[in-house]
């Protein structure tokens, strides 16, 4: 196995989920869609698993690392975990439609 070729099953792995908020639907009129990711997934990666699991072409990935809020619960101090997100810019013409599922 190439190390640029990922099996089918761990490019199910690197997407979690598209993130849906009102930010990420302004960033559609841009062509771009946003997922969460696995914390190990690297651009080449993500890139690959858009294109094969939707079947499109990617023009460019940009990642972000959302770090974690400190919160309180019943008076005990906890922290939620950092989360990696990727937003993915489509070539023209291509669509996701993040509300159908895979």
């Amino acid at each position: 196995m190439s190390a640029d070729k990922q099996p089918t099953e761990l490019l199910y792995d690197v997407i979690e989920s598209p993130h849906i908020t009102e930010k990420s639907t302004l960033a559609s009129e841009f062509n771009q869609v946003v997922f969460k990711v696995a914390m190990w997934a690297t651009k080449p990666q993500i890139k690959q698993a858009v294109e094969v699991l939707f079947k499109v072409n990617v023009k460019a990935v940009n990642t972000l690392v959302q770090k974690g809020k400190v919160k309180r619960f019943r008076g005990e101090i906890g922290k939620r975990n950092n989360t990696k997100k990727a937003i993915v810019t489509l070539a023209e013409g291509q669509s996701i439609d993040v509300t159908t599922g895979l």
